[in-house]
């Protein structure tokens, strides 16, 4: 069975940091590109960023997480990390992680495969 699991999110204060994974299972991540996705409440869904399949570069969607947000893959683990720093209110979403062959893209609809979200909320 296909599927990506992520994990990781939950409550944290602003100017914190939460690390959010992004495991597949029933295929393997080489050669596929993963965005990261959020919906916060009342917002249609976003890209955020992503790391493409072939030379494993970060691509931005948000200016807003330029210099917070980052993602790293380990593919012997078939594993992809969000790491979140410095969060505000505004980071506050359901995080979804999605797989498509090479190519990062920030429309939802090119991605084959998707997570089930992990809900990150920044209070105090």
């Amino acid at each position: 069975q296909v599927q990506l699991v992520e994990s990781g999110g939950g409550l944290v204060q602003p100017g914190g940091s939460l690390r959010l994974s992004c495991t597949a299972s029933g295929f393997s991540l080489d050669y596929y590109a993963i965005g990261w996705f959020r919906q916060a409440p009342g917002k249609e869904r976003e890209g955020v960023l992503c790391i493409s399949g072939d030379t494993h570069r970060n691509i931005y969607y948000v200016d807003s997480v330029k210099g917070r947000f980052t993602i790293s893959r380990d593919d012997a683990r078939e594993t992809v990390y969000l790491h979140m720093n410095s969060l505000n209110a505004d980071d506050t979403a359901v995080y979804y992680c999605a797989a498509r062959r090479n190519f990062c893209s920030d429309v939802g609809e090119y991605y084959a495969h998707w997570g089930q979200g992990t809900q990150v909320t920044v209070s105090s």
